[in-house]
């Protein structure tokens, strides 16, 4: 999944209110730009970060800017942008690039299921049990290699591995994927300590036969495209 337009270096000043983020640009100007993540950013928003941002000419934009990439300024880049992993996900599994997923031949994203909610992809195929996808964005890591999920407490996805084991209950194939945006990782886990609820029901859906996969990504700041599959811990 290649950017838009072309991203544009800054050094981070702060980011506020979740969604907003000031910086300052190559030139010196100093910009708002929109942080496309509810999540709290551990360890990825300290002021003077080294980050890349998008343009944009919108008209229908408040903000000419969006937050895309953090770079750690040592070859490694982390993706910040919760809306990338289902866009580069969708478009791996349209090319078969997953050998997991490749046999199944329909792919369908955002249906709704469970009690008001939307599966992110529901794969389908003549014979095949249908196949329900949740994909999560991992950005955190605490030590070295390793990638953890989530990084605050979300109650919103522990409910979703209960509808996914809901979807086990009923006959059907469930799974969770865990996209890692970074480069620096080569393998995953739960990070229990920050949100035991969300460990908890996810040892309930894993043990009811929800299935668990874990990519990582290729990104630059050109691009950022599915990469290699990494080893999930429990």
């Amino acid at each position: 999944m290649h950017f838009q337009t072309p991203l544009v270096p800054a050094v981070l000043i702060r980011r506020y209110k979740r969604f907003l983020a000031d910086a300052r640009l190559a030139d010196g100007t100093e910009i708002t730009a929109h942080c496309a993540n509810p999540g709290s950013m551990m360890g990825l928003a300290d002021p003077g970060s080294r980050i890349w941002l998008e343009p944009n000419d919108d008209p229908k934009k408040k903000l000419k800017y969006g937050w895309r990439l953090v770079d750690h300024e040592n070859g490694h880049f982390t993706g910040v942008d919760t809306s990338v992993p289902n866009r580069a996900l969708k478009a791996a599994l349209l090319a078969r690039a997953i050998p997991e997923l490749s046999d199944y031949p329909l792919l369908r994203p955002e249906v709704k299921y469970g009690t008001n909610s939307r599966i992110d992809f529901l794969l389908s195929g003549e014979g095949k049990p249908d196949l329900y996808i949740e994909v999560k964005s991992v950005t955190l890591s605490r030590r070295p290699g390793l990638a953890e999920f989530p990084d605050s407490v979300t109650a919103r996805g522990a409910k979703h591995l209960a509808e996914l084991q809901a979807m086990v209950a009923q006959g059907h194939r469930a799974m969770m994927l865990y996209l890692v945006q970074r480069t620096d990782a080569a393998a995953v886990t739960l990070a229990a300590d920050i949100d035991p609820t969300y460990a908890a029901a996810f040892d309930a859906a894993h043990t009811a036969g929800v299935e668990v996969l874990a990519y990582g990504c290729r990104i630059t700041p050109a691009q950022i495209e599915i990469g290699a599959p990494l080893a999930f811990h429990r």
